[in-house]
């Protein structure tokens, strides 16, 4: 070793480079020895661009690498560093690529079948394993120039000289984990542990020679800082493991706050796979896993899983809770005049209903949404009368029970004189709706009738005081009051109160509806973005970050979304600002709202099973270009196409299981 050689090693001993010194040194060893079998080289170089590379290899160099398989990764280095810091250029295999012999290798191809010749002689056979491959340049690893004892990666080349000054290999491990972890960020918390480097769905190589170059060893590691406050996809087929990697970077996100509590974790669990065991798969939970810092809420208690009651409060929610409650009435195949009219009705939010400036719209809407507590009263579900009296902002001297009909009205209804005082409580109000129904349906063409009452108040007191006799009215509902709670909205607050603790909680809306599981979506997201926009406003954000789970995302954040304000729209465009992050799930990346996936950081793909899903990948995040091809045929579960804020490119990973305890 001449001494520049010599000093320049011990410059940069420190660097993650220096494995590629040694392994440099031990590739020149092995030539000289002659010892093809155990050498990492893979080729030479026929042609170069800052794009892409043709290289030559041959069948014994493949042989002795394990194989080149498309997708895997090959390292470009000068065939002499003595002079340079240690640097090389990545590779991505493409496809195959013709050499310049091509036409001539098919004629003896030809010509030896033609005659059924079975045996070729030496001459031959050196003259026809060699073949060419097509390769991406994915950019070029080299010493950081701040800190030797770091690696720096950059998506392009400096300059590409003649070809023959280069030499292709393919890495060992240690260059392997240079390329696949070497840029991920630790910061606060050490890199997790989440699967193994898989360049091929096809595992023979392995198999063959479990030593040998597939790098199916090689462990791929991510940043929890990655995923703080950031926008993370799960793209792919159902039962493909979309859900594991959620698990896994989940338990992640637990393993590495444990000491700080930075980040509270909120989790929609549609199936109940979070939050309980599956015996039949062997899948242990995420609540199960981590039982000191995890919470679930439950619609339906699970004998064999501890959780809290998850309940809607129908009164204080009038503009989710009737439809709601019109749903499950389809569903359950309850259909009539009266159930229909009910069921169509919409009703403002009390926000809403406060923050109207008109007296009279906002009477009405009043007298609308006390209709439908009158409703829920005589269906049976307890109410807190002393919480719904505080719920509008009313003129002083009103009553939350009064729905202010005219004086002439009410004269009409119970006899000049005779009016009783105003509603002051639930049975009152039921007593003066009913009246007031029976008295519009015998004088239905009445100047005062037609004045007080709008098709929607009819359709709400005919479901209240049915026409027929034989009709049951609102005891149809009786069935859902499982569902409420009149404290319900405490639920809030306690969940608010946990993600600030840093805990994790999951809701288990694995026997809900549709309509069910998006009103708890978009009651809690809407809280959780008040709650730390009102954090950052007061400058109380710190160091701690929330972060969202939700899956069929498709259904929150769909393709072509006009409003660009609602919640989720929000998520998209100012989560980061807030310090709330989010992972999505769903099949196909065109089902998804445009805004999103433009701000999303880091992706999970598995596979997809069209042309056009993949083109929408790739359109949206350039480092998918080029494979395309891979995910479409791949279909292991597990098997996933990695991208990450640390990430340059694309890194093919089988993610590891999720099992008992958790853990890196």
């Amino acid at each position: 070793m001449r001494p520049s050689e010599f000093f320049r090693k011990i410059e940069y001993q420190e660097s993650p480079l220096a494995a590629l010194t040694d392994f440099l040194q031990a590739e020149e060893q092995f030539e000289q020895a002659r010892q093809i079998d155990k050498m990492r080289f893979a080729g030479y170089v026929l042609d170069i661009g800052y794009d892409t590379a043709t290289i030559i290899t041959s069948d014994p160099y493949k042989i002795a690498v394990g194989g080149i398989p498309r997708g895997s990764f090959l390292i470009l280095a000068p065939s002499n560093l003595s002079d340079l810091p240690p640097h090389f250029t990545l590779l991505r295999v493409m496809e195959t690529a013709p050499t310049p012999l091509s036409v001539q290798v098919q004629q003896t191809y030809f010509e030896l079948h033609k005659k059924s010749m079975p045996e070729l002689d030496i001459w031959t056979q050196s003259e026809l394993q060699w073949g060419a491959l097509k390769c991406a340049v994915l950019g070029m690893y080299y010493p950081d120039p701040a800190d030797r004892a770091k690696v720096a990666f950059s998506g392009d080349v400096n300059s590409v000289v003649s070809a023959h000054r280069y030499r292709v290999y393919s890495p060992d491990e240690a260059l392997l984990d240079v390329i696949v972890n070497g840029l991920v960020r630790p910061r606060s918390s050490s890199p997790v542990a989440i699967g193994h480097l898989r360049p091929t769905e096809n595992q023979l190589a392995s198999l063959l020679s479990p030593a040998s170059g597939t790098g199916t060893s090689t462990t791929v590691r991510v940043s929890v800082e990655d995923f703080k406050g950031a926008r993370t996809a799960m793209f792919g087929k159902t039962r493909l493991g979309k859900s594991n990697v959620v698990k896994l970077l989940a338990q992640a996100v637990i393993d590495a706050t444990a000491s700080d509590h930075s980040v509270g974790q909120l989790i929609f669990d549609i199936n109940g796979e979070y939050a309980n065991d599956n015996a039949q798969d062997g899948s242990r939970s995420i609540r199960s896993a981590n039982q000191a810092v995890c919470d679930v809420y439950a619609l339906t208690k699970r004998p064999t899983t501890p959780s809290k009651p998850l309940r809607l409060n129908f009164y204080e929610q009038p503009a989710s809770g009737i439809g709601i409650l019109g749903s499950m009435l389809q569903e359950d195949n309850r259909r009539s005049d009266y159930i229909e009219g009910f069921a169509s009705v919409g009703l403002s939010s009390i926000e809403e209903v406060n923050e109207e400036s008109d007296l009279s719209l906002k009477t009405r809407a009043i007298r609308r949404v006390q209709m439908y507590w009158a409703i829920l009263h005589a269906a049976g579900f307890p109410s807190s009368e002393a919480r719904l009296r505080g719920l509008f902002r009313l003129p002083s001297g009103s009553g939350a029970f009064d729905p202010h009909f005219k004086k002439e009205l009410r004269a009409a209804v119970y006899g000049t004189g005779q009016e009783p005082g105003p509603p002051g409580s639930l049975d009152a109000l039921n007593a003066e709706l009913s009246t007031m129904i029976t008295y519009a349906r015998a004088n239905p063409d009445t100047p005062l009738v037609k004045q007080a009452f709008q098709p929607d108040d009819l359709a709400l007191l005919g479901f209240l005081v049915p026409r027929s006799t034989t009709s049951t009215g609102p005891t149809v509902l009786n069935r859902y009051r499982s569902y409420h709670d009149p404290a319900a909205t405490d639920f809030v607050v306690e969940v608010l109160t946990a993600l600030d603790a840093g805990r994790t909680i999951i809701l288990d809306l694995g026997n809900a509806n549709d309509r069910i599981r998006a009103f708890f979506a978009d009651t809690l997201s809407r809280e959780v973005f008040a709650h730390q926009e009102k954090k950052f406003t007061s400058n109380n954000l710190g160091e701690h970050f929330v972060h969202l789970y939700f899956e069929e995302a498709h259904n929150l954040f769909p393709v072509g979304a006009k409003d660009l304000t609602g919640v989720y729209a929000r998520f998209a465009k100012e989560g980061a600002k807030f310090h709330i992050g989010m992972t999505y799930s769903t099949q196909s990346p065109s089902t998804i709202y445009g805004e999103l996936l433009n701000q999303t950081e880091n992706f999970f793909v598995g596979h997809l099973s069209s042309s056009d899903e993949t083109k929408t990948l790739a359109r949206l995040q350039r480092a998918f270009a080029g494979v395309e091809e891979e995910i479409m045929r791949s279909r292991t579960p597990g098997f996933m196409r990695m991208l990450t804020q640390s990430h340059r490119f694309v890194i093919p990973v089988q993610a590891r299981l999720f099992e008992a305890g958790g853990g890196s």
